[in-house]
């Protein structure tokens, strides 16, 4: 039997995250690399522990991360108060990251995560949440539309030599009902 658990992330969960971003990002983007150097700088950059325990620190960032059987298998970030070129609204925050291993994406993790972000978001009041998927991730594409996202707009992102194409998608978070009797 799986025992999952999620819950909010803490600094000594940095290694983890950073471990977990390493390997689902290679599963997710690695073979677009031509130059595995630019795809070891990008590591470096972007999920060295330090920078995972600096944004896990910083007041704008919620992280979780997901265990089963005691393993983490995956994690989440919301960035709070996070514009976007494609959204008018001030109240608004970005679903930065869902991040599953492979092998755990069949355990619905990415969905409990979304979840999670979704409700903390709409605690604190946000109007919109946004995020991006590669334009190709056609699994994560129909993951967000079936929850509610829609496209919004195209961009691209540079990582060393290789750009990437990514789309754009929203979801206006409905306040909850504060009247009810």
């Amino acid at each position: 039997m799986n025992n999952i658990e999620i819950r909010l992330a803490n600094k000594e969960d940095a290694q983890f995250i950073a471990l977990l971003g390493r390997i689902t990002f290679t599963e997710t983007f690695g073979h677009f690399f031509r130059d595995k150097q630019d795809l070891l700088n990008y590591y470096n950059s972007t999920f060295s522990i330090e920078k995972i325990e600096n944004g896990i620190s910083k007041p704008n960032n919620v992280f979780w991360i997901a265990f089963a059987n005691r393993l983490p298998v995956g994690y989440a970030k919301l960035k709070l108060n996070s514009k976007s070129e494609f959204i008018d609204s001030e109240n608004t925050c970005q679903l930065q990251k869902i991040y599953i291993l492979k092998d755990f994406l069949s355990m619905k993790i990415g969905f409990e995560l979304q979840n999670l972000l979704l409700e903390k978001a709409k605690e604190l009041e946000f109007k919109e949440i946004w995020l991006s998927v590669l334009n190709s991730n056609e699994r994560a594409i129909s993951f967000y539309k079936k929850n509610g996202f829609e496209k919004i707009g195209n961009h691209d992102f540079q990582i060393g030599k290789e750009n990437f194409q990514f789309i754009a998608m929203k979801k206006i978070i409905e306040p909850t009902n504060k009247n009810v009797c």
